[in-house]
């Protein structure tokens, strides 16, 4: 446990880098060394309830988690991971650190933000998705960039003017029964670790500038692609997620954007066919009612007039009421409605970086991107066990979509911006008079 401050004054660079090289040293007696007990916090909620329950009921254990859950922030400080060096491995390294045998069991997946830093470069921040929507991770990481850029270079020296007390080393005491428990974690981390196909892709072709020069939303673009390669995949369109942002409203989170709506299916249909049945001014217009139906839907959810958690609210009162369940809770076009196969954020930032999640059901994709200026950066996940996804099958249909549909732009103003031959003959008195 570090404290950044003592005596009323808050520590320097120079003095939090000492208590870390103290802390470094003191994780090397391996007398005091104790299990991973982070290992329990990889679980799902009730699993890890259960185990903090157990852990709880001995005071040196409750001592430990009161200073973890009261502290900041979690700083994992990672051994090298092994792997060559990609933006996918980095994503994997962050999820889950690789499980018990790397980095897996170095964190506390319980705590609101943990600033991982390792020994082979790979850094980055894991966030548990309660508190706080990835805007507020977002916002706090590029700070830190900016502040660590625009800062001097200088060396800080390990050395301290002032007399700190050292890092207090958390206690804990296991018995057999936390011994289980902690095994059990580990082994179903494992499981989740070798489950999770991750593939981190940049577009490069184009960024947001292109999208806007059409005069069409960089967002509502990139969510038609997602739902064109959907349908190159899979020949059909599927419940989808995008978070719409409700921080207008005071303690608003977010509500959700359908993506795949009736015009979004009229253009993937128009450009999945092979029939060359229409044409490219014909394309285009589809494309603009898609592109229509997705920013009407988007201010509808940021102004709070969408339907998810509106339903939502009416069935958390009716089990406040103890009524019972309503109908349309019960009917299957709504559960399958919220079955959320393809479950996509936009995540933007103004410094180089990206975010990645995990699918929410187990055959869906998990697809946050990052519009920049001239490229864009995709996160795509799924499970590998289940055979009905591949996040590279996705990725190549994703590329393929967006080069389509840029292709598709380019084409409709090149023939926009050649004159007719009604206009020569009407521009040959023009032209001859200067």
């Amino acid at each position: 446990m570090l404290d950044v401050v003592a005596n009323n004054k808050q520590l320097n660079e120079t003095e939090i880098l000492s208590q870390l090289e103290k802390i470094m040293k003191m994780s090397e007696n391996a007398e005091e060394k104790h299990p991973p007990f982070g290992i329990l916090t990889s679980d799902d909620r009730t699993e890890w309830a259960q185990a903090r329950e157990a852990l709880i009921k001995d005071q040196t254990n409750q001592d430990s988690l009161a200073l973890i859950e009261s502290s900041i922030c979690v700083v994992c400080l990672d051994e090298p991971c092994g792997l060559p060096p990609s933006d996918t491995n980095r994503a994997l390294m962050m999820l889950h650190g690789g499980g018990c045998e790397r980095n897996g069991a170095n964190r506390w997946y319980d705590k609101s933000m943990q600033f991982v830093v390792g020994m082979d470069g790979v850094c980055g921040v894991v966030c548990e998705h309660s508190p706080f929507e990835g805007i507020v991770m977002v916002q706090c990481s590029e700070f830190l960039m900016k502040h660590i850029t625009g800062s001097p270079l200088r060396m800080v020296q390990p050395s301290s003017a002032r007399a700190l007390s050292p890092p207090r080393r958390l206690l804990w005491k296991c018995n057999s029964h936390i011994q289980a428990l902690l095994g059990a974690s580990g082994d179903r981390l494992q499981r989740l670790v070798n489950n999770l196909d991750m593939d981190v892709f940049t577009f490069e072709t184009y960024g947001k500038e292109f999208i806007k020069k059409q005069k069409m939303s960089p967002d509502g673009f990139i969510q038609v692609a997602l739902q064109l390669a959907f349908y190159k995949c899979r020949g059909r369109l599927v419940p989808t997620y995008e978070s719409a942002s409700l921080r207008r409203f005071q303690e608003g989170r977010v509500d959700n954007i359908r993506s795949a709506t009736p015009a979004v299916l009229a253009f993937v249909k128009s450009m999945a066919d092979e029939g060359a049945t229409f044409t490219d001014s014909e394309k285009m217009k589809r494309l603009k009612d898609a592109l229509k139906a997705q920013t009407d839907y988007t201010i509808a959810a940021i102004t709070g007039m969408a339907i998810d958690n509106h339903l939502l609210g009416l069935l958390k009162v009716s089990k406040e009421l103890k009524m019972e369940r309503p109908d349309i809770f019960c009917d299957e076009t709504y559960l399958a409605s919220n079955h959320f196969i393809l479950s996509t954020s936009q995540v933007p930032t103004t410094v180089e970086m990206f975010c990645c999640y995990g699918p929410v059901v187990p055959n869906g994709y998990g697809t946050c991107y990052n519009p920049q200026p001239h490229h864009i950066v995709f996160s795509v996940s799924s499970f590998w066990e289940n055979t009905e996804t591949s996040s590279a099958v996705f990725v190549k249909a994703l590329n393929e979509s967006l080069l389509e549909i840029g292709d598709l732009c380019n084409r409709s103003a090149a023939a926009a911006s050649q004159p007719t031959e009604s206009s020569q003959a009407a521009s040959q008195p023009h032209k001859s008079g200067k």
